[in-house]
């Protein structure tokens, strides 16, 4: 009992080299589909998204170990996962051209004001998602919002108007108030009329 225990626990039941083999090609169709799939797919998920990327790992996961449900066959299947993710990251540190082919670049959805909605289209964004994207940033609406972008780790970034509405009329009351100040304090500080 206890040795067809340690046999099933530990002893692989496919080839050492298909062990390996088989998390790099499904690691290589990952990259490429998410690539093309969109930056959207990253960062910005909407519950099918998500429903999506759960069941991608399920779906996947026989085609990582294949019949093997040892521990070793997975800890096989993980390092080698955690191997070639290093060396892909490492590699693609500094190399601009091979980080945009395989990560993209990023892409301009709000420029000098304007909602460019052909961007938007094209990155599956809605209206209703970039204005939520926006919120969270903490600008009340996208009449704030000089330019957007979508960069190609899916992450939304909103730059301002300079200055957003709201601080130039702060700053004009402000001024104002300050102008009052002192128009005040000049007046305290003049000496009374007369004095009998």
């Amino acid at each position: 009992m206890h040795a067809k225990l340690w046999t099933d626990m530990f002893v692989l039941g496919l080839p050492i080299l298909e062990k390996i083999l088989r998390p790099l090609i499904v690691y290589g169709f990952l990259i490429v589909a998410l690539r093309l799939a969109g930056k959207r797919e990253l960062a910005q998920l909407n519950p099918f998204d998500l429903v999506v990327l759960l069941t991608l790992s399920n779906t996947v996961q026989n085609a990582i170990i294949g019949d093997d449900n040892t521990v070793t066959g997975g800890l096989i299947g993980a390092a080698t996962l955690l191997l070639v993710n290093y060396f892909v990251v490492r590699n693609l540190y500094g190399h601009n051209k091979l980080e945009a082919l395989v990560e993209g670049n990023e892409d301009v959805l709000i420029e000098k004001g304007k909602v460019l909605e052909r961007r938007l289209k094209k990155e599956l964004i809605t209206m209703a998602e970039l204005q939520a994207a926006a919120h969270r940033q903490g600008f009340a609406s996208l009449s704030e919002v000089d330019r957007a972008i979508l960069e190609p780790g899916g992450t939304l970034c909103f730059f301002a108007k300079q200055p957003i509405p709201d601080e130039l009329r702060h700053r004009e009351v402000m001024e104002r108030l300050e102008h009052l100040t002192q128009e005040l304090a000049q007046l305290r500080s003049k000496p009374d009329g007369p004095q009998s």
